[in-house]
Protein backbone atom coordinates (compact mmCIF):
# COMPACT_ATOMS: atom_id res chain seq x y z
CA UNK A 1 0.00 0.00 0.00
CA UNK A 2 0.82 3.33 -1.47
CA UNK A 3 0.70 6.79 0.22
CA UNK A 4 -0.94 7.62 -2.93
CA UNK A 5 -3.59 5.45 -2.84
CA UNK A 6 -4.49 6.28 0.45
CA UNK A 7 -5.00 9.80 -0.09
CA UNK A 8 -6.75 8.44 -3.66
CA UNK A 9 -9.27 7.41 -0.74
CA UNK A 10 -8.84 10.08 1.89
CA UNK A 11 -8.29 13.32 -0.77
CA UNK A 12 -5.65 15.73 -0.47
CA UNK A 13 -7.29 18.40 1.15
CA UNK A 14 -5.09 20.01 4.23
CA UNK A 15 -5.64 22.56 6.56
CA UNK A 16 -2.77 25.12 6.38
CA UNK A 17 -1.93 28.18 7.98
CA UNK A 18 0.51 31.26 7.36
CA UNK A 19 3.51 31.74 9.19
CA UNK A 20 2.01 35.07 10.75
CA UNK A 21 -0.63 33.36 12.34
CA UNK A 22 -0.97 33.63 15.57
CA UNK A 23 -1.49 30.21 18.58
CA UNK A 24 -4.38 31.18 19.35
CA UNK A 25 -6.06 31.08 15.73
CA UNK A 26 -4.14 28.15 15.19
CA UNK A 27 -5.70 26.54 18.33
CA UNK A 28 -9.01 27.06 17.32
CA UNK A 29 -8.21 25.70 13.77
CA UNK A 30 -7.06 22.47 15.26
CA UNK A 31 -10.14 22.91 17.89
CA UNK A 32 -12.87 23.20 15.17
CA UNK A 33 -11.83 20.70 12.72
CA UNK A 34 -11.05 18.40 15.59
CA UNK A 35 -7.62 18.17 13.68
CA UNK A 36 -4.19 17.78 15.54
CA UNK A 37 -1.90 19.62 13.40
CA UNK A 38 -1.74 22.52 10.53
CA UNK A 39 0.92 22.83 7.34
CA UNK A 40 2.41 25.87 7.93
CA UNK A 41 2.59 26.94 3.83
CA UNK A 42 4.59 29.91 2.38
CA UNK A 43 4.46 31.50 -1.50
CA UNK A 44 3.22 28.54 -3.96
CA UNK A 45 1.82 25.90 -1.14
CA UNK A 46 5.48 25.37 -0.47
CA UNK A 47 5.70 23.95 3.20
CA UNK A 48 7.71 26.15 5.73
CA UNK A 49 6.86 23.93 8.68
CA UNK A 50 4.01 22.06 11.14
CA UNK A 51 2.31 23.00 13.95
CA UNK A 52 1.38 20.72 16.23
CA UNK A 53 -1.00 19.96 18.99
CA UNK A 54 1.99 19.31 20.97
CA UNK A 55 3.93 22.25 20.17
CA UNK A 56 1.25 24.33 21.37
CA UNK A 57 1.06 22.64 24.56
CA UNK A 58 4.90 23.15 24.67
CA UNK A 59 4.39 26.46 24.80
CA UNK A 60 1.86 27.93 26.85
CA UNK A 61 3.62 25.33 29.16
CA UNK A 62 6.48 27.91 28.83
CA UNK A 63 4.61 31.21 28.63
CA UNK A 64 1.03 31.17 29.83
CA UNK A 65 -1.38 32.97 28.28
CA UNK A 66 1.04 34.99 26.83
CA UNK A 67 2.03 32.37 24.10
CA UNK A 68 -1.39 32.65 22.31
CA UNK A 69 -0.45 36.26 20.88
CA UNK A 70 2.39 34.39 19.24
CA UNK A 71 2.82 34.11 15.50
CA UNK A 72 3.43 30.15 14.99
CA UNK A 73 6.43 30.32 12.44
CA UNK A 74 8.23 31.12 16.40
CA UNK A 75 7.25 27.30 17.36
CA UNK A 76 6.51 25.26 13.96
CA UNK A 77 8.87 22.70 13.29
CA UNK A 78 10.89 24.09 10.34
CA UNK A 79 12.13 20.74 9.38
CA UNK A 80 9.85 19.09 8.37
CA UNK A 81 9.98 15.27 7.11
CA UNK A 82 7.46 14.74 4.47
CA UNK A 83 6.81 11.80 2.10
CA UNK A 84 6.08 11.23 -1.47
CA UNK A 85 2.58 9.25 -3.28
CA UNK A 86 5.11 6.49 -3.98
CA UNK A 87 6.12 6.10 -0.34
CA UNK A 88 4.69 2.46 1.35
CA UNK A 89 2.72 2.90 4.72
CA UNK A 90 5.48 0.73 6.43
CA UNK A 91 8.34 3.84 4.91
CA UNK A 92 5.75 6.00 6.40
CA UNK A 93 5.56 4.27 9.56
CA UNK A 94 9.12 4.36 10.37
CA UNK A 95 9.82 7.72 9.82
CA UNK A 96 7.11 8.39 12.23
CA UNK A 97 8.11 5.79 14.75
CA UNK A 98 11.87 7.12 14.35
CA UNK A 99 10.89 10.74 14.44
CA UNK A 100 8.12 10.62 17.11
CA UNK A 101 5.27 11.94 15.36
CA UNK A 102 1.77 11.94 13.71
CA UNK A 103 1.44 13.69 10.86
CA UNK A 104 3.31 13.99 7.44
CA UNK A 105 3.22 16.10 4.78
CA UNK A 106 3.28 14.79 1.27
CA UNK A 107 5.29 16.58 -1.33
CA UNK A 108 5.17 16.81 -4.65
CA UNK A 109 8.03 19.16 -6.51
CA UNK A 110 8.68 20.82 -3.38
CA UNK A 111 4.64 21.66 -2.65
CA UNK A 112 2.18 20.45 -0.64
CA UNK A 113 0.47 17.35 -1.97
CA UNK A 114 -1.62 16.00 1.10
CA UNK A 115 -1.38 14.72 4.88
CA UNK A 116 -0.55 11.13 5.96
CA UNK A 117 -1.55 10.76 10.09
CA UNK A 118 -0.58 7.85 12.21
CA UNK A 119 -3.84 6.71 12.49
CA UNK A 120 -4.30 6.74 8.31
CA UNK A 121 -1.30 4.62 7.99
CA UNK A 122 -2.68 2.13 10.71
CA UNK A 123 -5.89 1.84 9.30
CA UNK A 124 -3.88 1.17 6.07
CA UNK A 125 -1.95 -1.47 7.53
CA UNK A 126 -4.74 -3.61 9.10
CA UNK A 127 -6.22 -3.46 6.15
CA UNK A 128 -3.23 -4.92 4.17
CA UNK A 129 -2.63 -7.51 6.98
CA UNK A 130 -6.25 -8.63 6.77
CA UNK A 131 -5.85 -8.75 2.73
CA UNK A 132 -2.99 -10.86 3.24
CA UNK A 133 -4.66 -13.07 6.01
CA UNK A 134 -7.72 -13.87 3.37
CA UNK A 135 -5.77 -14.53 0.83
CA UNK A 136 -3.73 -17.11 2.63
CA UNK A 137 -6.80 -18.93 4.17
CA UNK A 138 -8.32 -19.26 0.53
CA UNK A 139 -5.09 -20.33 -0.33
CA UNK A 140 -5.35 -22.91 2.26
CA UNK A 141 -8.79 -23.81 1.31
CA UNK A 142 -7.94 -24.37 -2.06
CA UNK A 143 -5.43 -27.17 -1.39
Amino acid sequence: MTVGKILATKGRNVTTVQPSDTVAQVSSILAEKKIGAVVVVGAGDSISGIVSERDIVRIIAAKGGDALTIPVSAIMTESVITCEDANTIDQVMGKMTDGRFRHMPVAQNGRLAGLISIGDVVKAKIAQIEADAEQMRSYIASA
